[in-house]
């Protein structure tokens, strides 16, 4: 099945400009029809869930274009990519283990207050 830009904006949650901003970015490389409209496929769905959870896991546009760059180069850098996920990873795991940091740090200042107003409850008649 293929889908119009229009279609393929509703079924991505991406609006049409977001759409074609991608594909000057060369981040989408959508087909044309005989009356070079764009027609999206199956696969590009695909690929635009793939570019949104990078962009959800906060890696940079510039990497993500680098990524559609190589994706589109083929098979020969399969390595490359793979390379990029795995710093990727690393990133998002540090970025994890901050969270988890701080986490914990409120965690222990929400435990001090909570025994502080017990405390002060059990003070007031």
């Amino acid at each position: 099945m293929d889908y119009s830009i229009g279609e393929f904006s509703k079924v991505t949650g991406l609006g049409i400009h977001t759409l074609r901003y991608y594909e000057h970015e060369n981040l989408i490389i959508p087909l044309r029809n005989a009356s070079n409209r764009r027609r999206y496929s199956e696969k590009d769905i695909a690929w635009i869930s793939f570019i949104k959870r990078l962009k959800a896991t906060g890696m940079p546009i510039k990497e993500i274009k680098k990524y559609a760059g190589l994706r589109t180069e083929g098979d020969a850098t399969l390595s490359e990519r793979m390379e990029m996920l795995v710093q990727h990873r690393q990133s998002l795991n540090e970025q994890i283990r901050q969270l988890q940091e701080h986490e914990a740090m409120l965690d222990e200042k929400i435990a001090f207050y909570r025994q502080e107003i017990e405390g002060h409850q059990e003070d007031t008649p």
